[in-house]
């Protein structure tokens, strides 16, 4: 991988801050042409620093007032990749992580209150083959949402 430059970084924290803002004003505080922004950017995607772009949805506003973390555990790890696809399938299920720990899963998932929540996971969550148990997180309240520093 390339190593990035000071420019690179810093048009990268613009961004990440507002994906919407105009290159022209990225320019203008980096001090550079719309252009260099614009092969910069270009740049950053082909080396798959930049991975996607687009709106921020509020959950809370569609409708989904309940947010979940959501640890599984299954049969045997090795069964992570018949699970996923099976999560796929759920669209309130917004994150899906094998990790270390008590869980081999954690997932994350919004949905329209508790009622409905249980509804998804008694009624397919559950039901997956290999999924032995479960522990839920009842998010509160999201404090801090952010991008990850650019160093």
């Amino acid at each position: 991988m390339e190593k990035l430059d000071a420019l690179d970084k810093n048009i990268l924290n613009i961004i990440s801050h507002n994906a919407r803002i105009p290159f022209r004003d990225v320019a203008e505080v980096c001090g550079v042409s719309r252009a260099a922004i614009h092969q910069r950017v270009q740049k950053l995607i082909e080396m798959n620093v930049i991975v996607g772009s687009g709106y921020h949805l509020n959950p809370i506003e569609l409708g989904f007032n309940t947010c979940t973390y959501i640890g599984v555990k299954l049969e045997r790890g090795s069964m992570y990749k018949d699970v996923v696809p099976e999560f796929e399938k759920i669209p309130e299920v917004v994150e899906c992580n094998f990790t270390t720990g008590p869980y081999t899963m954690l997932i994350k998932m919004y949905a329209r209150d508790n009622e409905h929540f249980m509804e998804i996971l008694n009624g397919q969550i559950q039901e997956i083959p290999g999924v032995v148990s479960t522990e839920t997180l009842i998010t509160l309240r999201q404090s801090i949402k952010r991008e990850i520093p650019v160093l």
